[in-house]
């Protein structure tokens, strides 16, 4: 089922300002897709909102029947706050949720862009958050996961040793596997590493956050994609 944009009208805002438990929906993700239903980025909820009431994207709802098949709605912004009226009364666990003075309305999954059909560059960004992405937060010599502020980036051939700053030389190191690792190899030190240093084929903080059950319903886009998609 296809709803076609309907014409802005004068009462035709963004939600407003939140309160209370809706403050939380604020930090949700939004997925956003190409007008070909590519994967481009990840965005947050005032701007899927903003995309939304200019008529510039549309929701992409996907909802499982009986059988187990996926079945795609494109909702506009007025079909969707209609939609998300039923899904208050009868469904309200399963989506975050933004309140406004008149009415409440869901956060979106998924948001598809009506006139861009570009990609993004397919190259995943060399820096910390996305090692720390890669590796887990774990130190890959002990294996066990730390907070951001006890780990380290260690060079797996050191500097000194003509060692350089790749995806496939650095990796997460705790405070007591870099003192005991020092200016060594991991041979000459004795260590092995839990897992071969690689470049990600996409960005490492959408697998977090496919981890999370809420997005799921991105995975049918980005397990085909050979594109990266960043948070911006």
């Amino acid at each position: 089922m296809r709803h076609t944009s309907a014409e802005p009208s004068a009462g035709h805002h963004p939600p407003a300002h939140p309160a209370g438990a809706a403050v939380l929906a604020l930090n949700a993700n939004v997925l956003v897709l190409n007008k070909f239903y590519q994967a481009i980025r990840v965005i947050n909820v005032r701007r899927a909102f903003s995309l939304l009431c200019r008529e510039m994207a549309e929701v992409i709802h996907i909802e499982t029947d009986a059988r187990g098949q996926a079945k795609w709605h494109n909702l506009n912004f007025e079909s969707w706050q209609e939609l998300s009226s039923l899904k208050k009364e009868f469904e309200p666990d399963e989506f975050d949720w933004i309140h406004t003075v008149r009415f409440a309305i869901a956060v979106p999954r998924i948001i598809r862009l009506l006139g861009y059909d570009k990609l993004p560059r397919q190259d995943v960004k060399f820096n910390r958050r996305n090692i720390y992405a890669r590796d887990s937060n774990r130190c890959q010599y002990c294996g066990k996961k730390f907070s951001t502020t006890e780990l380290s980036l260690d060079h797996v051939l050191p500097k000194s040793q003509g060692g350089k700053t790749t995806w496939d030389n650095i990796v997460c190191c705790c405070v007591k596997c870099n003192v005991k690792k020092g200016g060594r190899t991991p041979e000459q030190a004795h260590m092995h590493l839990t897992c071969k240093p690689v470049k990600p084929k996409r960005s490492p903080v959408i697998n977090i956050r496919l981890a999370d059950e809420r997005y799921s319903s991105w995975k049918q886009f980005l397990d085909n994609a050979y594109w990266t998609v960043e948070l911006k």
